[in-house]
């Protein structure tokens, strides 16, 4: 067996490790445990002998497999519930329905889920306790507009934001503007109960604001930043003239602005991470320690256009080879967060495959080395594709197909050239939904001239 072959079996070992240290169900188990009648978290305990009703609702791609897991824990005491999630990802449960809906873009079923959602919450009482799941893609399948604002005038506005190149943060500053249920006001409506969320992270940094735009969390945004997110994108001039009006009217207070840290409401409020990118990437990390790899976790922050992120990396396997640093060989550098794309070409792909294809012409020609990027829900873009996994000959191999790599890159157009080059990374839905993953790792052998002309 070649060189790349066992780094890239390694590598691939590597990631099903993280993959499985995230797994929504075991998420909930390791993180929330009954006692009799207490219900146990994070060193806090409910006593579920003073619940009248437990209300579940959920949303985001893992929120239905998280449910089985609390139904295996509170069995018959949850009164009702509803949680939506993205089309493949409903599973079967015992009482709390699960419904699909559109993901990256809202669709009506989002909109009907969020709608009876909402009516859910609205009905708890004082001695109510409401636990909600979420995870991420709950901002686009939890989708209930505020007055004024169509779904299709939303459609519009995210659509826009996605080819924007618009951090997720910023993303979500303007989705919780336009919206009666993210930033926080989903725990407002669920006011006076006791609210529980328990949250898998798909946010650098897990901030619980902008973690499916942060519906049970405080939200540190205003109308005014909503308004100068689309500015700084050049958006403001083409969303809808519905949605300039709904900011403008938050602008002069004639809209409640969402609820903000120090609210007494979130008194009534506990906000838990189960799981995480960093989790993640610490089991790679373990896993790669255990098949001999010397390990660097560099970042579990990642953000960045995703072809200068692939770039650095490449840059960094330059280094470890050449240098032995900042780590040395046989080695594994892991990177954890979310990159993003400015798409200006009319090729197919997504960040984690753009970011593969900017890696692969920066070791072109480099022996021994591998570098990978991947969603670990199992989807990249609007592609079929989870990512991409690299090599010193994939750019050799895209050539000798007829494609330019140069070209696909200046594109968007990274699937087509992955594709061509054997070097698509495809799982399917993974059953879970943190950061992306990014993987550079090393033989003990690796050598090469970085860019030789073939």
């Amino acid at each position: 067996m070649d060189q790349e072959t066992t780094l890239r079996n390694n590598l691939w070992q590597i990631a099903q490790s993280a993959l499985q240290a995230v797994e929504p169900q075991a998420c909930i188990r390791r993180t929330l445990r009954r006692e009799g009648e207490r219900l146990l978290t994070e060193g806090q305990a409910v006593d579920l002998s003073r619940i009248q009703r437990i209300i579940v609702v959920g949303l985001g791609k893992t929120s239905a497999s998280m449910t089985v897991a609390l139904e295996g824990l509170l069995g018959d005491r949850i009164s009702a519930g509803l949680v939506v999630t993205t089309d493949g990802y409903s599973v079967a449960t015992k009482t709390v329905e699960i419904v699909e809906a559109g993901h990256p873009i809202p669709d009506e079923r989002g909109l009907a889920a969020a709608k009876r959602i909402a009516t859910l919450v609205d009905g708890a009482a004082k001695e109510d306790l409401v636990i909600v799941l979420i995870s991420g893609g709950g901002s686009a399948l939890f989708t209930l507009p505020s007055a004024g604002i169509s779904l299709t005038n939303l459609m519009s506005v995210n659509k826009q934001l996605l080819r924007s190149g618009a951090r997720i943060q910023e993303f979500n500053t303007v989705r919780k503007h336009l919206s009666q249920v993210k930033g926080g006001q989903l725990a407002r409506r669920a006011s006076p109960a006791q609210l529980l969320a328990l949250v898998l992270s798909d946010v650098p940094g897990d901030l619980l604001d902008a973690i499916a735009s942060g519906p049970t969390a405080p939200d540190s945004t205003t109308f005014v930043q909503a308004k100068q997110t689309l500015q700084h994108c050049g958006l403001w001039m083409k969303v809808p003239s519905s949605v300039q009006f709904h900011i403008e009217d938050g602008l002069c207070g004639n809209v409640p602005e969402t609820p903000k840290p120090g609210d007494l409401l979130f008194e009534q409020v506990k906000n838990v991470i189960v799981g995480s990118g960093t989790v993640a990437a610490s089991a790679a990390q373990a896993e790669a320690e255990r098949l001999g790899y010397h390990t660097l976790l560099l970042t579990t922050t990642l953000e960045g256009e995703a072809r200068e992120v692939g770039a650095n990396l490449a840059s960094l396997a330059r280094e470890v080879v050449r240098y032995g640093r900042p780590v040395k060989a046989p080695a594994l550098i892991v990177a954890a967060g979310e990159t993003t794309v400015t798409v200006r070409g009319t090729g197919k792909g997504g960040r984690n495959q753009e970011l593969a294809l900017s890696a692969a012409l920066g070791i072109d020609g480099l022996a021994n080395v591998v570098i990978a990027s991947l969603g670990t829900d199992g989807r990249d873009g609007p592609t079929d594709a989870a990512g991409g996994m690299v090599d010193g000959e994939t750019v050799a191999r895209m050539r000798a197909q007829g494609i330019a790599p140069e070209r696909a890159l200046a594109n968007n157009d990274a699937y087509t050239a992955l594709r061509g080059s054997g070097d698509l990374i495809a799982t399917g839905p993974t059953g879970t939904n943190v950061a992306d993953l990014c993987f550079v790792i090393i033989s003990q052998t690796a050598s090469g001239t970085p860019g030789a002309c073939k």
